[in-house]
């Protein structure tokens, strides 16, 4: 648990609240002082907290009534009840109730008070990521030099161990299916955050009515069907990242949110009013001109040049080929050991096939053709059983065959699929899996009139 962890601190007696401030603060922890309960509700109502730290007797509103009110709004962090001798019995009954642990005043020594509220709070860190494991798949990375695999990954390889013990906000940008998550994944387990949650939400994915809920979380009765409180994505990776994939297609009025968020570390619920920290990285991806979509007004250039800080291309898989053959290994071992099946063989002319190919879908489109062909083959991957852009003949309208020039099966896709979008650049560019950029240097190279 990080010790920037923030405390509110509930006690009547000012010096003994001003004992506990300073051993709470040489340890590193954030305080907030409050002096009766009344005024802890208030502040929990205002602002997050990882944990409260109060006298069992207060004046107006005591700790266990502050508890149980905090409780019933939703709002209630972890607890540890200070109390005299004489209520011990009252302390022990609040922990049934749901109170973390509870603590004798006065201290038999500054240690005592430390190990409980390191020990509360990694129990409440450990919570929040059984949560987060509930929510997601784990699925474990592939080694380094499958996950680099290909000359043209030197550079990027190098980029990503460089900035991720740092807490940089990251821009991953590249054409569908290059690997941005696994690149973000990379990042955070080589990072100071690798004990914390890896959290990652496609913006496109989600309608837009629900994608604000989605990333903020909301309270109780914020809109129809919100029946009880719920925490967002940027609670749940407190303390880890939180990866953003397709960055660009959020809405414009949800990134003047994420800006706030980049730029002050807080956010609220919808239909909520209390502050609620973030402490986390940022890590970005899209495979859109984040600078043509800020150009033509689509994407905030504030929040470009927030999110831009570590900018990495991740390059197509036709700018690697020399790792698809380590990378088809890689996958047809993995595809094999999930079907309980022996690594079939890949023959040399399935290989060269595969290697020649233009690729528009990058890895997830390899990935694809290796688990067809290893359902299909009998021992042996073939041409036969990869898909069948890899044995039609050229010249029949298709994207040709794999012994084609590559020039000529790229040429021919991109030709394809702008009669397929009656000349639309940015549809031709997304079918393709590229960028409009690139779509719109290979039109050029290639001569194409448009």
């Amino acid at each position: 648990m990080s010790q920037s962890a923030r405390i509110l601190l509930v006690e009547d007696d000012p010096t003994f609240r001003s004992l506990l401030t300073t051993i709470l603060s040489d340890q590193g922890y954030e305080t907030v002082e409050r002096d009766d309960g009344k005024a802890a509700l208030m502040a929990l109502r205002r602002q997050s907290f990882d944990l409260v730290l109060s006298d069992l007797r207060l004046p107006g509103l005591g700790g266990l009534a502050l508890y149980r009110t905090a409780l019933a709004e939703g709002i209630a962090p972890p607890f540890i009840l200070l109390t005299a001798f004489g209520t011990v019995e009252e302390a022990v009954a609040a922990i049934k109730e749901g109170v973390a642990d509870f603590l004798t005043k006065p201290l038999k020594d500054p240690e005592t008070l430390r190990i409980l509220v390191r020990r509360t709070l990694e129990a409440g860190s450990r919570e929040r990521r059984l949560t987060v494991l509930s929510e997601q798949d784990r699925a474990g990375l592939p080694p380094d030099e499958v996950l680099f695999a290909g000359h043209a990954m030197g550079a990027v390889r190098h980029l990503m161990h460089e900035v991720a013990p740092t807490q940089a906000t990251v821009l991953l940008s590249g054409e569908s299916g290059t690997g941005k998550e696994l690149a973000a994944r990379t990042i955070h387990l080589a990072s100071q955050r690798r004990a914390g949650p890896f959290i990652a939400l496609n913006c496109a994915a989600i309608p837009e009515n629900l994608l604000e809920s989605e990333l903020f979380g909301h309270e109780k009765g914020a809109f129809t069907g919100a029946t009880q409180s719920r925490m967002g994505k940027f609670e749940l990776a407190s303390g880890g990242t939180i990866f953003l994939d397709e960055i660009g297609e959020m809405p414009l009025a949800l990134q003047v949110k994420l800006l706030r968020v980049l730029q002050e570390r807080c956010f609220e619920r919808v239909g909520g009013q209390r502050e609620m920290r973030a402490d986390l990285r940022i890590i970005a991806a899209t495979n859109r001109d984040l600078l043509h979509e800020v150009k033509q007004r689509r994407f905030r250039e504030d929040l470009y040049y927030r999110l831009n800080v570590f900018p990495i291309v991740l390059p197509p898989l036709r700018e690697r080929r020399d790792g698809i053959p380590l990378l088809c290994e890689y996958l047809v071992r993995r595809v094999a050991q999930q079907t309980g099946s022996v690594p079939p063989l890949l023959e040399a002319s399935a290989q060269q096939a595969l290697i020649a190919y233009g690729w528009p879908g990058n890895i997830r489109e390899l990935q694809n053709a290796l688990e067809r062909a290893v359902i299909l083959c009998n021992g042996r991957i073939s041409l036969a059983e990869l898909p069948e852009v890899f044995t039609r003949p050229a010249g029949d309208g298709s994207l040709g065959s794999a012994s084609a020039p590559l020039r000529d099966l790229e040429r021919e896709a991109i030709v394809a699929a702008l009669a397929d979008c009656t000349g639309n650049r940015r549809q031709a560019a997304q079918r393709l899996g590229i960028s409009l950029r690139t779509l719109q240097y290979r039109i050029k190279e290639y001569g194409l009139r448009v």
